[in-house]
């Protein structure tokens, strides 16, 4: 067994893993960690274990569940309240899913591009007005999902500097006073929302869940309420980081930056290997319900278990020259989106999302570069959703 490192970590480089973790390459699929507050638990970082583990109904999803993994103080105030999908296991988890998988199918997804793709215009045109430098987070990264999500929920983006704000703290704040008020503001913003649109129906999923599952009495009124939270703050903040830190990295390959530009084609292969390269959620929890034998190893019933999703997606076993990006690879069996019946609902909105994003932009600014060392752009902690607070950038 290797000795339990803790967890987490802060990346020394914004796109590679915590420098610390790299002995666990010479190790097992899984070790020991020890989280903020002493706990210990298992660390997956085994690709094809970190897949059978994640279709293993004896791991479970509930964050309630005094086992379950918390990273900071923080967390501890979020887990008080019952998650939809991402805190609840079947067969709650699925009954809830169905309410929304029409939602966010492909073919929906399709159908938002070319809105999607207005949005994109819409903030590159005001970055080349304002430029030739900017500062993207606030002018593109974050305001495109935003945006988007909004879009799709029938939110009013005139609301975005309220719920940013507090979604960044809930994600990001390790007081648990703090992320306790934020939780609270956003639960009073949309109990008002919800109500509001009872009175006055517009044409959003919110809309759409209101008529067919809150007026049925399939859906609480609280119920709706945090599963709008949940998808307005996993919505935006997610994709966000990924565009951020997505076109950090490629400015730091100019190789692959280069192939990129000159063959738009590529932008859909390049985001699944970006999504492996980065692995923004670095640290999928869930707590053991049983014994489970694994590895070599047994994971005790009530032991937490992270998966260290950056390590999971450069496993050897599954990927030729994992710290290389390379467009031509097939990179879509990584866990960035999860794995199992908890993937993310969104991934389809969140491709279609990043491709236009990234192919609209680097086409726009050909000459795209840091407008400062790269290691002066400032990332966010290991606690939370990897990305960069801001991305100084000219052209």
């Amino acid at each position: 067994m290797t000795e339990a490192l803790p967890f987490p970590q802060d990346r020394t480089c914004p796109y590679h893993p915590p420098a610390a973790y790299r002995r666990l390459r010479d190790g097992g699929p899984l070790s020991r960690t020890t989280l903020y507050d002493g706990r210990l638990a298992w660390l997956v970082t085994g690709h094809a274990e970190a897949r059978a583990l994640l279709t293993d109904p004896r791991l479970s999803a509930d964050r309630q569940n005094p086992g379950y993994p918390a990273f900071s103080p923080g967390f501890e105030m979020l887990r008080q309240v019952r998650t939809p999908l991402l805190g609840v296991d079947d067969p709650e988890h699925n009954v809830q899913r169905r309410m929304l998988i029409s939602s966010f199918t492909l073919k929906r997804a399709t159908a938002m591009r070319p809105r999607i793709q207005e949005i994109v215009d819409q903030l590159l045109d005001a970055v080349e007005e304002q430029g030739p430098t900017a500062e993207l987070v606030s002018a593109f990264t974050l305001p495109v999902p935003s945006m988007v999500i909004c879009s799709l929920l029938g939110v009013p983006y005139d609301d975005h500097k309220l719920f940013e704000g507090l979604s960044c703290t809930l994600l990001q704040s390790s007081d648990p006073q703090e992320v306790a008020a934020s939780q609270a503001r956003l639960t009073e913003y949309f109990t008002d929302l919800v109500t509001r649109k009872q009175e006055e129906p517009g044409d959003g999923l919110l809309d759409e869940l209101i008529a067919e599952r809150l007026v049925t009495g399939e859906m609480s009124h609280v119920e709706l309420v945090h599963m709008a939270m949940l998808l307005l703050v996993a919505g935006h903040e997610t994709t966000s980081n990924m565009l951020s830190l997505g076109i950090f990295t490629l400015l730091e390959h100019p190789e692959q930056y280069a192939a990129l530009r000159a063959d738009a084609s590529l932008v859909p292969d390049a985001v699944e290997e970006l999504m492996r390269f980065l692995a923004i959620a670095d640290g999928l929890a869930r707590v053991a319900t049983e014994d489970i034998e694994i590895a070599g190893e047994t994971i005790r019933a009530d032991d937490g278990v992270v998966f260290l999703t950056s390590y999971v997606n450069r496993d050897g076993a599954a990927y030729t020259s994992p710290e290389t990006l390379d467009w031509e690879r097939s990179a879509r069996q990584h866990i960035s989106f999860g794995f199992g019946v908890h993937q993310c609902l969104g991934a389809n909105l969140a491709r279609a999302t990043m491709e236009i994003a990234f192919a609209t932009l680097f086409a726009r600014f050909p000459g795209l570069r840091l407008a400062v060392p790269a290691a002066e752009v400032p990332a966010k902690p290991g606690y939370t959703l990897q990305g960069l607070i801001e991305l100084p950038v000219t052209w």
